[in-house]
């Protein structure tokens, strides 16, 4: 069984009009793990989803999803799938919604009331599922389409903004239903403008900008580069300190009476010497943070700040501390 349940390699989409959509698009998605795909309005993202779950056809795409060619036909009873938007006749029940995809997926009547009681649980919406989807609030609606996309068991779930209208206290359940299928050993496929969001859950991202892929990794390998440790100090330091901490790489500046210093790297063994060096000194260290880039500032680096326009969502402030130990 291969580690890789997409595997695909210059996938092409032109519309009619002459609109490039994706432009020779190759990705690799683990198996097992939560994957985000971001990216700003138009870059291709649903195009990609839609062609890999069949709604759309490519121009040309080659590759595997679950071991099997894009587009054969057996191979999508293993995979779940909820649009962006997705709508649902707002006179069926959200159990009635279930049992009907159910049925669209040739599960047994009995076998499929069932499993429709189970996924209201598992969503959260038991108390609600005997209520008519037009007395639902948009969120409410969001967990049943999260619930009909896991109605034949599947091994890869596509989720196009999961996450869309559900309330704080919803995104925090979310996060743990997400967690929950990666542990179960699903593969979880995300699209989402919310940063912040998939900066919690993700194994892995992919970028895509003008139907490109322009990153593509786990978050620390993406953010390795920019990872740093900085330490908050307060005292003077002497000339001959400084000289030492700046023949060993330290950033030094002055930010509200405190001493800020930064060494680049990911290794905590070159700060060692440093904090022995100021503690000789009597300098009192504040703090030390290990720091490492945000996925919003990734992102922004990634596809530029004028190819965002206001297209997505970021909830994490630049440097933001990943770890904080205070000595």
């Amino acid at each position: 069984m291969s580690d890789m349940v997409i595997d695909i390699v210059d996938t092409r989409k032109r519309y009619r009009g002459g609109v490039q959509a994706l432009r020779g698009v190759s990705l690799q998605v683990p198996r097992g793990g939560i994957f985000g795909l971001l990216g700003p309005n138009g870059a291709g993202k649903s195009t990609l989803v839609k062609i890999l779950v069949s709604i759309v056809r490519p121009n040309h795409c080659s590759g595997t999803m679950l071991g099997a060619p894009i587009g054969h036909k057996p191979t999508l009873a293993r995979v779940g799938y909820l649009p962006e938007h997705a709508r649902f006749p707002e006179y069926l029940k959200g159990a009635e919604v279930i049992r009907y995809v159910a049925g669209l997926a040739d599960i047994p009547r009995k076998d499929a009331a069932m499993k429709a009681e189970h996924l209201l649980e598992m969503v959260g919406m038991q108390d609600w599922g005997k209520r008519k989807m037009g007395t639902y609030s948009k969120g409410m609606k969001q967990r049943i389409g999260l619930a009909q996309a896991l109605v034949n068991n599947p091994e890869i779930v596509f989720l196009d903004e999961p996450t869309d209208g559900v309330d704080p206290q919803g995104r925090l359940e979310m996060r743990h239903l997400l967690r929950r299928m990666r542990d179960e050993g699903r593969t979880v496929f995300i699209n989402s403008h919310l940063l912040g969001e998939l900066e919690m859950i993700c194994d892995g991202v992919a970028i895509m900008d003008k139907g490109e892929i322009v990153e593509q990794g786990t978050i620390a390998q993406l953010t390795e580069k920019s990872r740093r440790y900085e330490l908050v100090t307060r005292g003077t330091l002497s000339d001959g300190l400084l000289s030492r901490l700046k023949a060993q790489g330290v950033e030094l500046r002055h930010e509200a009476g405190q001493n800020l210093m930064s060494v680049c790297g990911s290794d905590p063994e070159p700060v060692q010497p440093i904090l022995d060096a100021l503690r000789a000194e009597g300098v009192i260290i504040i703090e030390m943070r290990e720091l490492r880039q945000s996925l919003e500032e990734l992102f922004m680096q990634s596809v530029g700040a004028g190819g965002v326009g206001g297209s997505y969502q970021g909830s994490t402030p630049p440097s933001l501390p990943r770890k904080e130990v205070v000595k």
